[in-house]
């Protein structure tokens, strides 16, 4: 078995420990992985509180992981000691069902091992990458591009696939207006991923704070949610727009922002259910969608198109004891736009 340290916390809302667990021995398709940044995700905290239920604790929160492959089992073929690899949102999956098989493993239909808060096949629990170390199949490392810093590629393992997947699924692109609401942690980076496929990108943000900020991503427009006029100014403009915020919109108004068959997809998840009229979608042939992740080739994919593109998140490196308050300041949306951990100061 193989120590490591980690940050813990032993119930909901309960601060986090500096602590060891084991991580397996390696078998023969395993990757010893040294975590260098770990990023924080709001689905951390909502797990970390207990907020959706079903809480595994102690927890051990973190599916951000970027770091320097240690070790590997004997019959690992794509990776070798000090490679620059990541891990995403899961750890595991059937690898036979026909999801899996079309390389949509977040979609498994034995479900997916998630990396934290999770129970493995066997029944083990799982823990994340609030950690110095971590132990994963092989066909779960994604390899890192030189164009990316660690930390910075860290975020994009949850946040970059998140807004990447959906954006390329409703074919983002040339001739295409895609609307990003709201320029968050995933939001930033929606309109970089939009703006790198030839989409025209218009913003939504509840003020004008941002806009310069927005143009300097890639946006082409910025609107105000809280200017009543700028849904009659755009009514029924738009082919995509991907909402990243959790909280509940008016989705008539929104969907009044539509052309005919356009959709409005959804990656941030409220508290409570949104509602509609179902004329909104039957009287413009319109649709509302939703997206996980993607897979693990399209995360691959996406890591190299950033690459490709210089997307990155814009980040705040901090130390393992400031994660309780890094928690309290993203609640507060304190933060321009991502916290990473360095695992170094674990």
């Amino acid at each position: 078995m193989c120590k490591t340290r980690v940050l813990s916390t032993p119930g909901a809302k309960k601060p986090f420990e500096k602590t060891t667990i084991e991580r397996r021995e390696l078998r023969p398709d395993d990757v010893l992985i040294d975590i260098h940044y770990s990023g924080i995700c709001h689905s951390d905290i909502h797990s970390a509180y207990d907020e959706w239920g079903g809480g595994i604790f102690p927890m051990v929160p973190g599916h951000e992981i970027a770091g320097i492959v240690a070790a590997v089992g004997s019959e690992v073929t794509r990776f070798a000691v000090g490679d620059r690899v990541g891990v995403g949102c899961f750890v595991d999956s059937c690898g036979a069902c026909e999801y899996c098989l079309m390389g949509e493993e977040q979609y498994c239909t034995k479900g997916v091992v998630q990396t934290y808060n999770s129970l493995d096949y066997d029944g083990n629990p799982t823990y994340g990458g609030y950690s110095q170390k971590i132990v994963v199949t092989e066909r779960f490392v994604v390899r890192i591009p030189e164009g990316l810093e660690l930390s910075e590629a860290s975020p994009l393992l949850c946040a970059g696939i998140t807004t990447y997947s959906p954006l390329k699924h409703w074919n983002a692109g040339p001739g295409k207006k895609v609307a990003i609401v709201g320029m968050g942690g995933l939001g930033h980076l929606a309109i970089q991923y939009a703006h790198a496929m030839g989409a025209e990108v218009t913003v939504f943000s509840r003020s004008m704070g941002k806009k310069d900020e927005a143009r300097s991503f890639g946006a082409d427009d910025y609107f105000s949610t809280s200017d009543p006029d700028t849904f009659k100014t755009l009514a029924g403009r738009f082919d995509l727009i991907l909402n990243t915020v959790s909280a509940n919109l008016d989705v008539d108004a929104y969907l009044s922002l539509l052309r005919v068959d356009g959709t409005l997809v959804n990656v941030g998840a409220p508290g409570t259910p949104d509602q509609y009229n179902v004329f909104s979608l039957i009287m413009g042939r319109r649709s509302i969608a939703g997206s996980l992740v993607g897979g693990i080739r399209e995360t691959q994919e996406m890591l190299e198109f950033s690459a490709e593109h210089g997307i990155a998140p814009k980040i705040e490196v901090i130390r393992a004891d400031q994660v309780d308050e890094a928690y309290e300041r993203v609640l507060r949306s304190d933060v321009r736009y991502r916290f990473v951990i360095d695992m170094a100061t674990l």
